[in-house]
C-alpha cells in the first residue's frame, strides 16, 4: 500500500471520527449573527531581510558573503471583524503598532593573502512600525467551539523610526531603509469560542513588494543591490 492511500485512509478516519462525535453546548451561540467585531491583538514577531547583493560585491568591495538574520520583537494592535454575507468570509482590519530589528552581516575578504579569516561586520536596522493590513479571513463553520481559517491580503507600512532622511555618518555608517513599504501577507489561525468572547491563534507571513534600501553610496549600502522586508507574526486574538 502505497503513501497515498495511507494519508486518504487516515484522513477519511479522523474525519468520521470528527463528525461522529456528540455535539457539545455552543459557546457565544451569537457571534456569528452579527456583521462586526472589534478586539485587539497581542503578539511577537521575527523580522528579517531578503538581501541581494551587486552583482560585482567581490571584485568590487571584496565581500565574499552577505547575509541576514532575524531578530524577535512584538506589537499591538486594534481588530475589526466584519462578515461579508457568506458566514465563512471576512474582512479583517488590524491596525498595528510593531517593533522590528533585522541584523545584516558582512563577510569580507581580508587584504592580506597571508590572513586566512574573513573580516566581519555587521549592521542592525530597528524600525517602529504602524501597519494597516487589510486581509479577506476564509473560516470552517463550528465545530462545537472551534473553527480554523485562511488569510490572504496586504498591508501598508509607515516606520515611525525610519533614518530616510536622516544625514549619513561615514565615520560610523548606517543602513538607511525607506519609511513606507508595501507587503503582501498570507497566514492561518484557530479559533476557539469561551462563553463571552472569542480567542484565536493566529500565524502570517509578509514581505514587501518593493526594494527598501535607500542607496546612499556609503560603505554599509554600496555592496547591497536591494532589502525586501520579511515578518513571520505570532499573534493572539481578543473579539468580543
Amino acid at each position: 500500500m502505497n503513501g497515498k492511500w495511507v494519508i486518504t485512509i487516515i484522513s477519511l478516519l479522523l474525519t468520521g471520527t470528527l463528525f461522529a462525535q456528540p455535539e457539545k453546548p455552543k459557546n457565544y451561540k451569537r457571534f456569528d449573527e452579527r456583521w462586526i467585531h472589534f478586539g485587539f491583538m497581542l503578539g511577537i514577531n521575527s523580522a528579517n531581510f531578503k538581501a541581494i547583493p551587486v552583482n560585482d560585491a567581490y571584485a568590487s568591495y571584496n565581500l565574499k558573503s552577505l547575509e541576514t538574520h532575524r531578530q524577535p520583537g512584538g506589537q499591538v494592535g486594534i481588530v475589526t471583524t466584519v462578515k461579508l454575507g457568506h458566514p465563512v468570509v471576512r474582512l479583517r482590519f488590524i491596525p498595528t503598532l510593531s517593533f522590528q530589528e533585522r541584523a545584516v552581516r558582512y563577510y569580507y575578504q581580508d587584504p592580506d593573502p597571508s590572513v586566512t579569516k574573513d573580516i566581519f561586520q555587521e549592521e542592525r536596522v530597528n524600525s517602529t512600525n504602524l501597519d494597516f493590513p487589510l486581509m479577506l479571513q476564509f473560516r470552517t463553520l463550528r465545530i462545537n467551539n472551534f473553527a480554523a481559517y485562511v488569510l490572504v491580503g496586504g498591508q501598508y507600512s509607515y516606520d515611525l523610526q525610519s533614518q530616510e532622511d536622516a544625514s549619513q555618518n561615514f565615520i560610523d555608517p548606517f543602513i538607511k531603509i525607506k519609511a513606507n513599504d508595501f507587503q503582501g501577507q498570507v497566514g492561518g489561525g484557530l479559533e476557539w469560542f469561551a462563553p463571552y468572547f472569542k480567542f484565536g491563534f493566529e500565524v502570517k507571513f509578509s514581505q514587501s513588494f518593493q526594494n527598501s534600501l535607500i542607496q546612499d553610496n556609503s560603505p554599509v549600502s554600496k555592496p547591497i543591490d536591494r532589502l525586501y522586508n520579511k515578518v513571520l507574526w505570532i499573534s493572539l486574538i481578543f473579539e468580543g
